[in-house]
């Protein structure tokens, strides 16, 4: 049985002292593939070390999150956009919208969102979006650019049914974290009736770990309780969880 986590930062400072006993427990946890989204221009460095040191394992996303998108956003951007043509990457991420932790930037938040969906479509690569607060903001960007070719994940995925159908309806799959295992975490009915070839799992590493680790630092390792958690509210098996969104994550990256 093998596990995909499709979001991960686990280049953070949070795993400078046990990186590799951090990839050797999700090795032993059936984790077969970890896709990191990119955050700025600072965390690249990190990202393909860790990459180059478990290349089967670890793969890089390219993109420039919305959190990070300041004074300075052209210049980050430009260099970020220049990586394109060093290297291939499996996807663009993590990129969005988000209104939560602050709106000053936000006009310029939009025009970064639609950039980064106009370089999936150029190098034909899904886009990992994260939604803050901002589903339907981002959802109109994704639509107004969707022509047949654009592709990607809902990250962090906790809206509502319907929100969770109009994302599907635009071509995405939806990112399953450790929410699902919150008590009050909301995201029952949406795993109820949202066909599995719709999902995918991700840890969100460091952060948003599941029960019974919630509040303390968040690994790879922790993903098949994720899944299991899925199992649960549809009554299927872990297996059955694991092969579906394991082939939809290959599906979605290859």
């Amino acid at each position: 049985m093998q596990f995909i986590d499709t979001h991960a930062h686990i280049f953070a400072p949070e795993f400078e002292d046990d990186q590799e006993g951090m990839i050797l427990r999700a090795e032993e946890a059936g984790v077969a593939q970890i896709y990191m989204p990119n955050i700025d221009h600072t965390s690249i460095d990190a990202m393909l070390a860790l990459e180059q040191k478990h290349p089967a394992m670890c793969h890089a996303l390219m993109g420039l999150h919305p959190c990070y998108v300041k004074e300075d956003y052209q210049k980050v951007l430009y260099e970020v956009e220049g990586w394109f043509q060093k290297r291939k990457f499996k996807g663009i991420g993590e990129a969005g919208l988000d209104l939560y932790w602050d709106k000053t930037f936000f006009a310029q938040q939009q025009e970064v969102l639609r950039i980064q969906c106009q370089w999936a479509k150029q190098y034909q690569i899904p886009i990992v979006l994260h939604t803050r607060d901002a589903f339907k903001e981002t959802l109109e960007i994704v639509q107004e650019l969707q022509d047949g070719t654009l592709t990607g994940i809902f990250h962090c995925f906790s809206g509502t049914v319907e929100e969770a159908d109009q994302a599907i309806e635009t071509g995405f799959l939806l990112g399953i974290g450790g929410v699902a295992t919150f008590k009050n975490g909301g995201l029952e009915p949406v795993i109820q009736q949202t066909d599995l070839r719709h999902l995918v799992l991700e840890t969100d590493s460091p952060y948003l770990a599941p029960v019974p680790y919630r509040g303390k630092r968040n690994e790879p390792s922790y993903l098949p309780r994720i899944a299991q958690r899925i199992a649960d509210i549809k009554s299927l098996t872990l297996e059955q969880v694991a092969t579906a969104t394991t082939a939809n994550a290959i599906q979605l990256f290859a």
